[in-house]
């Protein structure tokens, strides 16, 4: 199969258990509350199908040599790494806002480098396992959500450590092992039971496949809390509280903007039976084990932060398009202010995308043969975006006026004792139609007055990491002692010759080190 279809995803689903609860009810994944999810994995499915978009969409198996969708693939190049950006990217465009499947494709690439590295560390088996399931994703196209976020209970510092809470379960744990079970394929095999939820889990309402990954790295006394898995999402003890996201809902001016949305969830593990071949990570193998867990963690967010420099991107294009379009239709795209205006959002695009080619350019070979980007640039990117995108919706704002925040009612437009005189009134720039005007209003309207968007805005803060954690990131990786040297040859420090700075490319690896000398 290797590229799958919109109308085979959606027999999966159809099929799938209820397990999402909406308002306190138990419902399937059928109904409304899934419908923008569902269009916007549509978009992702038919690009892949497009011959326009093969080329970014589709890649070549490592495992099988099979014609797969690029979301499912282990980057095997520094193209890899490019393509998915670009892929990224173009989606998002279509959609107008994330293409959602980042998520599961960070996971895989991520699981893929650390399983590799711990078992030529330590000898465990989870690689084999990995590549097993690597292959049944791609086979079937499956669509896979990442549960990183814990939810983490108190954050006092006297907490630090996982196990320390004063419930054990704001963290994801194993709370028994060597358990009998059914595996995914309905025969008898042993397992772990888990406890715990994850939080800030987009799309997982509607994927195949909920791919569970540590949040931070663990210490001594939290091998419970060193654990990976993947499950179907349906499986029994998943328990999915769902929160959807909808554009105001249209009569007559359908749109493709106006269907673009999603559905979070707050992820329950209530006591859930994870089979022994679906665990990639598990700190009870072993107490060297526990350390994986911070290193899958920083990896996972490494790769969704390149991912970001793709959508981010596409999300300040797509602002910027409509920014140029609004200013147009209210006949000020000739203003220099206006332009001052576009060039910030341009600029910010430009920047962002670019600092994920540049991490691509100085990705590194990894041993298992993936190809990982330089981490400083990634961060530097979604850092960027990440501090401007309030910015871009203020200037969005500014060039729209306050019509968006007062439009009349669609049906009025088209009522008969109304529609003459509402599109009478709403014109603006006579180069657009009545109808054209009041098509990009009521964008507008959508993007920057309704829930859906305010939850996208504050996502552009803080999804994949905010600012603050890409700070963390990158001051942790920057060497400032051998850049100090630059300034004490500069000063005349007796002694010092200027060095001959070359950043070397920075990856997740470096904290893995730093992490296992704490703990020796």
């Amino acid at each position: 199969m290797g590229v799958g279809t919109y109308e085979g995803y959606i027999k999966r689903m159809e099929k799938m258990k209820p397990n999402i609860y909406l308002d306190g009810k138990c419902v399937d994944r059928m109904g409304p509350w899934n419908e923008a999810g569902f269009w916007v994995m549509k978009q992702c499915y038919d690009m892949a199908n497009d011959p326009e978009y093969a080329d970014v969409c589709t890649a070549t198996s490592h495992l099988t040599g099979e014609t797969i969708n690029r979301c499912t693939h282990i980057h095997q190049s520094q193209d890899d790494l490019l393509k998915k950006q670009l892929m990224t990217r173009l989606v998002c465009h279509h959609v107008g806002g994330c293409m959602q499947r980042c998520m599961g494709t960070d996971a895989l690439n991520a699981i893929a480098v650390v399983s590799y590295d711990c078992d030529k560390a330590l000898g465990t088996k989870y690689h084999e396992r990995f590549n097993k399931y690597l292959e049944y994703c791609q086979k079937h196209d499956l669509i896979c959500n990442c549960a990183q976020t814990d939810v983490k209970g108190s954050r006092n510092a006297k907490y630090k450590r996982a196990h320390e809470q004063p419930d054990p379960d704001m963290f994801l744990h194993v709370i028994k092992t060597d358990v009998d079970g059914m595996g995914i394929d309905g025969k008898p095999c042993k397992g772990v039971i888990v406890r715990g939820a994850k939080i800030c889990n987009s799309c997982a309402p509607y994927v195949d496949e909920i791919i569970a990954t540590p949040t931070k790295f663990m210490g001594r006394g939290d091998e419970g809390y060193a654990i990976s898995f993947a499950l179907p999402a349906d499986w029994d003890g998943l328990k999915l509280m769902a929160l959807p996201g909808l554009h105001h809902k249209r009569k007559h001016l359908q749109a493709p903007f106006n269907h673009n949305g999603d559905n979070e969830s707050l992820t329950i593990f209530d006591d859930v039976f994870v089979p022994e071949d679906r665990i990639f990570l598990n700190g009870f193998d072993g107490p060297d084990v526990v350390q994986y867990a911070g290193y899958m963690a920083l990896m996972f967010a490494h790769f969704h932060r390149h991912s970001y420099t793709g959508c981010k991107t596409a999300v300040s294009e797509i602002i910027a398009s409509q920014a140029a379009l609004v200013a147009d239709v209210n006949d000020i795209a000739g203003a220099s202010h206006v332009r001052e205006k576009l060039c910030d959002i341009i600029g910010t695009a430009e920047l962002v995308f670019a600092a994920g080619q540049a991490s691509a350019y100085r990705a590194v070979r990894f041993p298992n043969g993936s190809w990982v980007p330089d981490e400083i640039l990634t961060n530097a990117g979604r850092r960027l975006a990440g501090h401007n995108i309030y910015h871009e919706y203020e200037i969005l704002a500014d060039l729209t006026g306050g019509i968006c925040a007062s439009l009349p009612t669609e049906e009025s437009f088209f009522a008969p004792e109304t529609a003459e005189l509402c599109n009478k009134y709403i014109m603006r720039n006579p180069a657009y139609t009545a109808e054209e005007t009041h098509r990009v209003m009521r964008m507008m309207e959508d993007k920057l007055c309704d829930a859906f968007e305010g939850a996208q805005c504050v996502a552009g803060v803080h999804g994949g990491g905010s600012p603050l954690m890409e700070t963390i990131t990158m001051m942790s990786r920057y060497d400032l002692e051998e850049l100090k040297k630059i300034a004490k040859y500069l000063a005349g420090f007796d002694g010092v010759d200027c060095p001959r700075y070359e950043r070397a490319t920075a990856t997740p690896r470096a904290m893995l080190d730093r992490f296992k000398k704490t703990q020796n």
